[in-house]
């Protein structure tokens, strides 16, 4: 597997994936609805902004893009969405990205991590992101409308980069 820079031509296997997360609506705050152009426009086009994907023999099996988490004063802070192909799970294309994304924020000088909305029910992603250092700093109760399990809580998580 290769984690490298995003180019446009992976847009067309990124939002085959994309699409299916999202429209499942248990782990993104986006509307299950989003558009493919919203969707291009929300993952590649953040200011300050990079986009990675994880390819192995020539096929996209993940995406990350990395961001400063707030403008300005707030700006030393990265923020990151990480989206795995459901055929790819398991096979350590989530924690690839991590380390990868983790790597290029300290290179870019970011001092911390902050996740600002993660679904207290994507235990896969919790997990993940436990093992690699983050700690959960607060659950917003009943956040996030679950469409099985109802309203449920998301999680601000944190690491410092140091």
């Amino acid at each position: 597997m290769v984690i490298r820079d995003y180019r446009d031509d992976d847009w067309a296997p990124v939002w085959g994936f994309l699409r299916r997360i999202v429209a499942a609506g248990a782990t993104y705050c986006w509307p299950v609805d989003t558009t493919e152009a919203a969707a291009r426009v929300w993952w590649t086009g953040k200011p300050g902004g990079r986009v990675f994907v994880a390819e192995a023999d020539g096929v996209v099996l993940g995406t990350a893009e990395l961001h400063p988490n707030q403008p300005a004063a707030g700006s030393h802070v990265a923020n990151a969405g990480f989206m795995v192909a459901p055929e790819a799970a398991g096979r350590g294309t989530g924690r690839a990205l991590a380390e990868h994304v983790l790597a290029a924020a300290r290179d870019q000088g970011f001092r911390a991590m902050q996740f600002n909305a993660v679904v207290e029910t994507n235990v896969h992603a919790v997990k993940l992101w436990q093992s690699m250092g983050f700690d959960i700093m607060t659950t917003i109760p009943e956040a996030f409308d679950h469409p099985t399990h109802g309203p449920v809580g998301l999680h601000v998580m944190w690491r410092n980069l140091s």
